[in-house]
Parts: structure tokens; C-alpha cells; sequence
């Protein structure tokens, strides 16, 4: 369920830190899962750079689940690398494993992307707040 999240790493160079106005924070929902669930991550900063945080699970239908990954940080230390771009790290849930990340945000829409050595996998979020 949680392939999705390995694209929850998000972090940011730059400066080291994200400001009041930075685009990614927010509340962010994941595309589908293999059973076609989602997660709800809300991206805030944390010590001066920036985090997303599990805070919900819908099903496929969109009513609300339980999960053990609810509470869970599945990105941090990220920083902004350039306009819209971030880097960092990011622990997939599925696969117990914390990947390099990044994250590429247009509008309403995130590119969130993970990756171990040459091989990367992407998925499009989409903000909610």
C-alpha cells in the first residue's frame, strides 16, 4: 500500500530552509497505491528544513482506513534546490528502506520521485490544502 510514499521524499538545498510562502508545504495526497489507496502528507518545516508526515489513508473509494504508517515521517531533511525543486530523503514503508528523493511542483501538482543508485520511480500528488 505504501509503494506510494517512497515518492514522499522531498528536501531542500538552497538556503536550508523553507520559508512561510514555500509552494511545497501544505497538505499533499498521494496517488493510488497498488490497492488504490492513498495517504494524506502534511509538509511543514522542521528544524529550518522540511518534512511531510503521514497524517491520513483513504481507500479506493475514499473512505478513511486505519494504517500503521499513519503518525510517520516519510520525508525530511529535504531543501529547496532550486524554484520549485526539492531533495532529500525518503523512507518507503513498503519496503522498510529510505531512498534519495526529490520533488518538482507545479500548481496544484507534485512530481515526487525516489531513488536507489540509477533507478528511480515517480508519482504526481496532488494538493488538498
Amino acid at each position: 500500500m505504501w509503494r506510494v510514499v517512497l515518492l514522499t521524499a522531498l528536501v531542500s538545498a538552497g538556503s536550508g530552509w523553507a520559508g512561510p510562502s514555500d509552494a511545497i508545504l501544505g497538505l499533499w495526497r498521494t496517488g493510488p497505491d497498488s490497492k488504490g489507496q492513498v495517504a494524506h502528507v502534511k509538509v511543514q518545516e522542521c528544524d529550518r528544513r522540511i518534512c511531510g508526515r503521514i497524517v491520513a489513508a483513504f481507500s479506493a473509494e475514499g473512505e478513511p482506513v486505519t494504517s500503521p504508517n499513519e503518525g510517520k515521517l516519510v520525508f525530511w531533511n529535504m531543501s529547496r534546490t532550486a524554484p520549485s525543486r526539492y531533495s532529500g530523503r525518503a523512507w518507503v514503508p513498503a519496503h522498510d528502506r529510505v531512498y534519495d528523493a526529490g520533488a518538482r511542483i507545479a500548481g496544484d501538482r507534485m512530481k515526487v520521485f525516489g531513488c536507489l543508485g540509477p533507478f528511480c520511480r515517480s508519482q504526481v500528488w496532488t494538493r488538498v490544502e
